[in-house]
């Protein structure tokens, strides 16, 4: 399960994963934690999540930071009580009961947006708690992932991402080389996630946007950007260790 906080963030930050795992035949699913039902990206989200396999949409309904207009009469995500939003997601990790769970990373990604650190943070926080029957009990029967990653960019792999970027006028972030646990190459996958990243039309028809910035690339450079994929592995739940002692 994925768990980002726009709709396009899942097609770029994992798309090749989601592709790559519903290959296998494994069950994917994305939780998209802004934007609501009957906003104009609800459809263009759809069209991305049909194409890598990962089911249909399922929005946590805030407004994003940036467009209070993303979801009428909702708060922003970053306004939201911390409680309520964690329960909301606690819900969704319940029904479909992941074994992983892939989110943003405490940076909020390259560009640090607000959205994706709180994404990360209410995730961090839903993994926990959906393993623990007395938090949430009207959410469901607990379950508890066997793992959870934070979707990264370590610095050795910005590469030409940051010039793009910065050329933009966006920042460029990113964690150091071995706060990095997981490169994935998802070259096979790369056509159906470009795909998938197309199909957020609104996005890729902004200047600014990295949608629109990856469209006016070259074919052999937009795919060697996105042919890789980095995490942080964090492991949710009790991890073994030494019995009496506080350890490293």
């Amino acid at each position: 399960m994925g768990v980002f906080a726009h709709p396009d963030d899942e097609s770029l930050l994992a798309g090749g994963v989601l592709a790559q795992q519903h290959a296998l035949g494994a069950r994917t699913a994305v939780v998209t934690a802004t934007w609501a039902p009957d906003s104009r990206r609800a459809p263009e989200l759809a069209d991305a999540l049909a194409i890598l396999g990962a089911g249909v949409p399922r929005l946590l309904g805030y407004a994003d930071a940036r467009n209070p207009k993303s979801a009428q009469g909702q708060p922003r995500l970053v306004d939201a009580p911390l409680d309520k939003a964690v329960g909301r997601l606690v819900a969704h990790i319940r029904m479909f009961k992941p074994d992983l769970v892939a989110t943003h990373d405490a940076l909020g990604q390259l560009t640090g947006h607000p959205d994706h650190r709180r994404t990360h943070q209410i995730t961090l926080l839903a993994v926990e708690a959906a393993g623990l029957a007395h938090l949430y009990p009207e959410a469901g029967t607990p379950w508890q992932p066997a793992a959870l990653y934070a979707a990264t960019h370590p610095k050795k792999g910005v590469g030409r991402l940051g010039p793009l970027l910065e050329g933009a006028g966006k920042s460029v972030l990113a964690v150091p080389d071995d706060y990095l646990t997981t490169s994935v190459d998802v070259s096979l996958w790369t056509e159906t996630k470009w795909r998938a990243i197309q199909a957020h039309r609104g996005e890729v028809a902004r200047d600014r946007s990295l949608p629109g910035i990856l469209a006016r690339l070259p074919e052999p450079d937009r795919s060697a950007i996105i042919a890789t994929e980095y995490f942080t592995r964090l492991t949710p739940g009790p991890c073994p260790g030494d019995p009496h002692q506080l350890t490293l």
